[in-house]
């Protein structure tokens, strides 16, 4: 939510060793309980906001849920899969809005 995305391509080492799958997202770092009673919703609001990422969102706890902190570190997991050579960068992208329903 409040972290870059990316765009991988495939590689022939990616097909031969994991069927041509890779990381489709970071992972998360904490479960979705523990993200809604020990993050701050103000906090994780104006972290996006020193980000320059303007929110809408229907309920605050969803913001809670997928609050950047409650995933691991996406550009690490991308770059684990560049370097074993299952997938290959091709774009990174930065948010600018996040809506949440």
């Amino acid at each position: 939510m409040g972290t870059c995305s990316y765009i991988l391509t495939g590689t022939q080492k990616g097909m031969d060793e994991t069927f041509g799958s890779t990381c489709h997202g970071a992972g998360r770092a904490r479960s979705r309980n523990n993200s809604r009673t020990k993050l701050d919703y103000q906090d994780v609001l104006d972290n996006l906001k020193t980000k320059g990422i303007s929110i809408r969102v229907a309920s605050p706890k969803l913001v809670m849920e997928e609050a950047p902190e409650s995933y691991k570190d996406v550009t690490e997991v991308v770059n684990t899969c560049h370097d074993a050579g299952i997938s290959k960068k091709a774009v990174k992208l930065r948010p600018i809005a996040v809506v949440k329903g």
